[in-house]
């Protein structure tokens, strides 16, 4: 079923839009709370509370298309989660990891804490990755939005681990001197 028919069980409040939002997208969102989690049980909880929040928010949303939404909220509920499990406890570190790595060139260790700020950094981070070529841009998002891990990047790109990392790190390094040039920095 397509995302627009999916849309319109939900805001007619038909229980049938769960059960077609996790026939399309349910390998999706699982896919994601178990990068940030990785633990089988922890990450169906995460896909469940995703098909409640989007029950809850459409209507008044209509999301289109429906992935990115479902991503965003399962993304969001699988960090509080992991956060509320332990920092290290679980996740294999991939969380910790990854944000690491983005420290080295963002000021965002908590010291950003208007709101305004945060948002010109959100603004000036989409810009970058949005000129980023095709190639760097979904290795970046693969890492840095669904914690995938270095070596499923590899894989699935048809690269080495080393030259995935690499590749992170000048995306990094050219990151960094983006929000400099910005003034974020």
């Amino acid at each position: 079923m397509d995302d627009i028919n999916i849309i319109k069980l939900f805001l007619n409040r038909d229980e049938q839009a769960i059960v077609e939002t996790d026939n399309k997208y349910g390998g999706y969102c699982f896919a994601i709370a178990y990068n940030i989690l990785s633990d089988h049980e922890d990450s169906e909880e995460c896909v469940s509370d995703t098909y409640h929040s989007a029950w809850n928010s459409i209507p008044p949303r209509k999301p289109n298309p429906l992935a990115p939404f479902l991503g965003k909220i399962v993304r969001n509920i699988s960090i509080d989660r992991w956060r509320k499990n332990g920092a290290l406890k679980r996740g294999g570190g991939q969380i910790m990891l990854a944000l690491e790595e983005l420290k080295e060139c963002t000021s965002c260790k908590d010291d950003i804490e208007k709101e305004l700020e945060q948002r010109e950094l959100i603004c000036a981070v989409r810009r970058f990755v949005s000129g980023l070529p095709d190639t760097e841009r979904k290795i970046f998002v693969c890492r840095y939005w669904y914690m995938d891990p270095i070596s499923d990047i590899a894989a699935r790109f048809g690269f080495t681990d080393n030259k995935v990392s690499l590749m992170l790190s000048r995306i990094r390094a050219k990151l960094q001197k983006h929000l400099m040039k910005e003034g974020l920095l």
